[in-house]
């Protein structure tokens, strides 16, 4: 058995390899059990729509039982209902079983206190070190803790994303809803349906091995093709936990997150109301920082995820952020990232703005850029030995930006080349990606 370590968000893995095991699972619930007191207290729990949810839901289940902690079910929510229950319920903490954009066969954990924010690094260092195997045997106690389903967690959560747009109605549009057949797959198509969208469901019928499978905000094509064929006027597309957005306009273009947080910017703006700044990631494309300098406004970046992002955004008192993998955060309209209260708040800025959603995206233009990974049973290492490589790259003058990092969700190396030329990129990206795989040897 190895010890639960806690990556980007959360802790991930492929289903039946530690730490995504039942022992190993029972004795991180019995860790995050022992970490908020014990007896006396309620965690809610949910999850995407992985066939290994429901073991997963039941080992932890079982560690915080035995530690006297109360355990409330939501069944399939978005990551960002389970944020958002844990404060209406008054609850210690929220679990969220999910590997979100990752394919069926992996799974995973992520954590939120009682206020809905993701975990701070001290206490997923005490959850860690109680998970790990050299720690006491977990013992259960005299009472266990008890568990009860809410049945209505989801529509609660429907209501609740309808109202973060008052006034706002998309009446007499069109709009394709692809959930990944994910964690959203009933409540994204309602929520859309509720404000009078005419819906297009794609991507909704998950079979517990379908999720992220041709659909969702990694492969936006597929659903790109059906706002085409349907004659849609957006498309909103998630991951499999769907705290990503991919936004499509209605030629089926697919809108990133950094396009997507301009477009709000940029309709703010037009209505005198632009936010003083936005954070943005190391990842964030550099035009992005340009096409907001114009617009008055600051752009910070933090490190990749959506936590880091929020920490900032609290920090300097600003309400968005966004990564361009679609993480959009609105700390105005919820605590945590929500691709549907994304789209919505996007959409409401559009049409209040009174232009095109193509218009405006195609006044952003990001510098060209290219972008791969490369596995690593050692990411971190591959990352320290290619030091020297990126170094000689970025000396040249058409090179703008050079990005490698190790993940924090999978065992791969990231890598990113923006360049004044797509091809100088690739080229680029193709050289440093070679001696990655090299360094593997």
């Amino acid at each position: 058995m190895i010890s639960c370590r806690f990556g980007t968000d959360g802790i991930r893995g492929r289903v039946g390899v530690d730490p995504m095991v039942p022992d190993t699972i029972l004795r991180l619930g019995y860790a995050i059990g022992k970490v908020l007191g014990g007896r006396g207290r309620e965690v809610v729990v949910g999850k995407d729509t992985r066939l290994s949810g429901y073991m997963v839901e039941s080992a932890i289940e079982a560690g915080l039982s035995a530690t006297g902690i109360d355990t409330a079910l939501t069944g399939p929510v978005p990551t960002s209902a389970v944020a958002w229950l844990v404060q209406q319920e008054k609850a210690a903490a929220g679990i969220v079983i999910s590997a979100s954009h990752n394919p069926h066969h992996d799974n995973g954990i992520k954590l939120f206190d009682g206020f809905g924010n993701k975990l701070s690094d001290q206490i997923e260092k005490d959850i860690e070190r109680l998970a790990h195997p050299s720690a006491p045997r977990p013992e259960w106690v005299h009472e266990p803790g008890k568990v009860r389903r809410l049945d209505d967690a989801l529509d609660r959560y429907i209501d609740f994303c309808a109202s973060t747009v008052s006034d706002f109605s998309l009446r007499g549009r069109k709009v394709v809803v692809d959930a990944a057949n994910g964690a959203a797959y009933a409540s994204a198509p309602a929520i859309v349906r509720k404000l009078g969208a005419t819906v297009v469901e794609f991507g909704c019928e998950p079979d517990g091995r379908n999720i992220n499978v041709s659909c969702g905000a990694l492969l936006p094509e597929f659903a790109a093709q059906v706002v085409r064929d349907e004659k849609c006027d957006y498309g909103i597309v998630l991951d499999g936990d769907a705290d990503r957005l991919i936004l499509l306009d209605a030629d089926g273009q697919i809108l990133d997150g950094d396009v997507c947080l301009y477009v709000l910017c940029r309709c703010l703006a037009a209505r005198a109301s632009a936010p003083a700044g936005v954070v943005g990631t190391v990842m964030s494309n550099e035009a992005l920082a340009v096409a907001l300098q114009q617009l008055n406004i600051e752009f910070v970046r933090a490190n990749v995820g959506d936590r880091n992002i929020a920490r900032e955004l609290v920090a300097r008192k600003w309400q968005y952020g966004s990564e361009p993998s679609g993480h959009i955060l609105m700390l105005d309209r919820h605590g945590t990232g929500d691709g549907v209260i994304a789209a919505l708040g996007i959409l409401q800025a559009l049409e209040a703005s009174g232009m095109q959603l193509g218009d405006v995206a195609a006044e952003y233009r990001p510098m060209p850029s290219k972008s791969t990974n490369v596995k690593a049973a050692n990411p971190h290492k591959v990352c320290e030995l290619l030091s020297e490589t990126v170094s000689v790259e970025e000396q040249k003058k058409e090179i703008g930006r050079i990005i490698v990092r190790p993940s924090g969700t999978e065992p791969v190396v990231r890598l990113l080349v923006e360049a004044n030329q797509l091809q100088v990129a690739q080229e680029v990206l193709q050289r440093i990606a070679h001696k990655a795989r090299l360094i593997q040897c």
